[in-house]
């Protein structure tokens, strides 16, 4: 019979609606056991590798490849946390000579604006001035606001909560990694036979796109970190690490990118004078926006399938809904819902 929406293809739809409404509420308390339940299914290729290839015993090859990931984060940790200290440090202690800069700026500008408007309207140097003032004001306001001490004080106080957190993703992905056969095996026992050769066709390809998705982000972000790592280099040695880092973590929010970082920058060089310095990171800037633009919807289109519209409409969904998790969550669950049609699970052929 010819329906839009068959009731089997309807009763599956609420029950997708009925899980994602669940989802809204448990998944920002569960962003560990999330994160760590995606960081096994990466991992469980791995361990099914080293179980045939070295005739290992599964709970050896899970703690293997578990003691490898440990490794490389605290590798990774240790050399990302003594650099961007370092060279924060360094910041911090150059800050007043930042400053002092500025304030020269400032009087001189003042000081070229009271000559320029010797010859000016009173009400218009009157309003220019309040103008200023207020802008001054306003980016005083909003710096003390930034860096107050309580906000500095809820980072620090937060830090057992993150630290809890890890431990418990740490914990969850070793368990999840141990556990992988049997929780499939499960899922597949309240299945009819037909329904479990769609589910891990479902499985299959989602997997596939999944880690087609993350490894296109990766490689995106990774291809931001060099080329913005290697024009700092040239740019301005001394803080080099420390910005393509920051610029790397801000780039990997597509809506954002690296400008909010670069712009500013160039800015401030501009307002102190030095041209040169602020022309070359405002061409940084240009040329990170340009190889993003180049590269991600190449990448992303090969490793996922997504069209960048239909990439951009999930993340923006997905961060109106649920957060920064919602760059990831949004395009996960446009990826799910197509392999669940490519799969047969969901059926929508209709015609008006």
């Amino acid at each position: 019979m010819s329906t839009l929406f068959s009731i089997r293809t309807l009763f599956i739809l609420i029950i997708i609606a009925v899980i994602a409404i669940i989802a809204f509420f448990i998944l920002p308390v569960s962003i560990p056991i999330i994160i760590a339940l995606i960081t096994a299914m990466f991992l469980e290729p791995l361990v099914r590798l080293l179980q045939a290839r070295a005739k290992l015993q599964r709970n050896l090859s899970v703690f293997i490849v578990f003691l490898l990931f440990l490794t490389s984060i605290g590798i990774v940790g240790y050399f990302l946390t003594t650099k961007v200290i370092t060279e924060g440090i360094n910041l911090v202690e150059n800050a007043p000579s930042y400053i002092n800069e500025v304030n020269r700026v400032w009087r001189d500008f003042q000081s070229d604006m009271n000559n320029a408007s010797e010859d000016l309207p009173p009400e218009f140097v009157t309003e220019i001035s309040m103008q200023v003032d207020k802008f001054l004001y306003e980016l005083r306001i909003y710096l003390t606001d930034l860096f107050n001490i309580q906000n500095i004080k809820s980072i620090f106080t937060n830090i057992p909560n993150y630290l809890v957190s890890f431990i418990v993703y740490l914990i969850a992905l070793f368990l999840f990694l141990l556990d992988m056969p049997r929780l499939k095996a499960g899922l597949y026992s309240h299945l009819k036979e037909e329904t479990a050769a769609k589910v891990k066709f479902m499985s299959s390809r989602l997997s596939y796109v999944v880690f087609g998705f993350f490894k296109a982000q990766f490689l995106v972000s990774v291809i931001i970190f060099f080329a913005s790592l290697i024009g700092l280099l040239f740019i301005s040695p001394e803080l080099a690490l420390l910005m393509a880092f920051i610029i790397w973590v801000i780039d990997f929010i597509p809506i954002i990118g690296s400008i909010v970082i670069l712009g500013p920058w160039a800015i401030f060089h501009f307002i102190t004078g030095d041209i040169g310095l602020g022309t070359q990171l405002s061409i940084l800037a240009v040329v990170l926006l340009v190889i993003r633009r180049t590269v991600e919807p190449k990448v992303m289109g090969s490793h996922i399938g997504l069209s960048p519209l239909a990439t951009l409409i999930a993340m923006y969904l997905g961060l109106k809904l649920l957060g920064i998790l919602g760059f990831i969550v949004g395009p996960l669950l446009l990826i799910a819902f197509n392999s669940a049609r490519e799969a047969g699970i969901i059926k929508m052929n209709f015609k008006i």
